[in-house]
């Protein structure tokens, strides 16, 4: 039993308790506290596990880990794969809880291996991604190399040559730390609710990138990026938010426009805009006509990743809302891996050489924007 000083002290530490469990995770803040705000149907914290198994292998050994995170894999059964596509979670979720959103059943359509990168609750205690720490944010540091030395050796084991990136929320912001980071190791990246890189340089400065955002010019955005995301070398960049979305503002959606739009050189003004079922889809191309960025703006959404869950995309659950579109088969578009029918366009390769962690190389040497760009 507490004495009455102990329940007072208890009391007066709940607030900030509630206040840091907000950092880069799934709760709105309010007078209440943290309150859930993933869609007006759902108000549980994590996202549902798969039924019969999440499909997942964990890998103990894949090369350096100064993060100190898990790797769970999801593979083509026939032992090879024609890509990467990492899938990063967001704070109080687990890689088996994420696998709903779908990506394992693209992948064996299409021949893709997905690394699920999993935050421990050792490194922070709901699980999120340090997105706003320039120890786990810089090319060779912390949770950014040792996700790269995941692609790395899935790479070298499954034979894929190209490599993907996305994620929700903190998995989202860290999508951006990723290509901020790797232009060189990833073509493309799909941000689901995410911020932009460089917005926080601290925790506490999190709680103003996520709500209300922060206001900058696009050459102010894109002047946080490393100089070899920038150019000829930037990656390419799908962009989702939930119009409604309390957790982080939408404000967010239209700073990751600027930075990457700008770091590619087109204009922040779309190029072309259309209706897609609930969603605004906004696409800003470059010269060439190649659409270097777009972006998702899902009406009535809040916070979490939108999917069509009766169309056969994905589990619907707290942050996985079901509104007729499928964010992970238009996110495989935009990076090349499905054409417009959802067919696969790169077949898998005849062989994969073996694999082994322990000798990968988390920070690649630079290649040329064509290296990056072809198969």
């Amino acid at each position: 039993m507490l004495s009455p000083a102990q329940l007072v002290r208890l009391a007066s530490l709940l607030p900030m308790a509630l206040l840091v469990a907000c950092v880069g995770g799934e709760d709105s803040r309010s007078s209440e506290g943290c309150v859930p705000r993933a869609s007006s149907t759902t108000a549980t914290r994590d996202l549902p596990a798969l039924p019969a198994g999440d499909g997942l292998t964990t890998v103990a050994s894949f090369g350096p880990n100064p993060g100190a995170l898990e790797m769970r894999v999801h593979a083509p059964a026939s032992g090879s794969a024609s890509a990467v596509v990492v899938a990063l979670h967001g704070c109080t979720q687990t890689a088996s809880a994420y696998a709903s959103a779908g990506w394992n059943e693209l992948a064996d359509e299409a021949g893709l291996v997905i690394v699920y990168p999993q935050q421990t609750s050792a490194n922070n205690f709901q699980r999120c991604f340090r997105w706003w720490d320039a120890a786990h944010t810089k090319r060779g540091a912390g949770e950014a190399a040792s996700i790269a030395a995941m692609v790395e050796h899935a790479k070298k084991t499954y034979g894929a040559s190209r490599a993907f990136v996305t994620g929700l929320s903190a998995g989202g912001a860290m999508t951006a730390v990723m290509l901020a980071a790797y232009p060189d190791l990833f073509e493309a990246g799909a941000v689901m609710a995410g911020l932009p890189y460089g917005c926080a340089a601290t925790q506490n400065e999190a709680y103003a990138c996520m709500s209300p955002g922060k206001d900058k010019a696009p050459s102010d955005w894109s002047a946080l990026l490393p100089e070899a995301a920038r150019g000829a070398s930037a990656p390419r960049v799908s962009i989702w938010h939930g119009e409604a979305d309390y957790t982080v503002r939408p404000a967010n959606a239209e700073a990751l426009v600027r930075q990457w739009t700008r770091a590619n050189g087109v204009d922040a003004t779309p190029t072309s805009t259309e209706t897609v079922g609930p969603a605004t889809h906004d696409v800003f191309r470059d010269a060439s006509g190649e659409a270097r960025v777009e972006r998702w703006l899902i009406q009535g959404m809040g916070h979490g990743v939108v999917l069509d869950a009766k169309g056969g995309c994905g589990r619907a659950g707290a942050f996985l809302v079901d509104k007729g579109l499928c964010s992970t088969s238009r996110a495989a578009m935009f990076f090349g891996l499905l054409d417009e029918a959802g067919a696969p366009t790169l077949p898998p390769p005849a062989g994969a050489t073996s694999g082994g962690g322990g000798g990968d190389d988390p920070t690649p040497g630079r290649t040329t924007p064509a290296d990056c760009k072809g198969d």
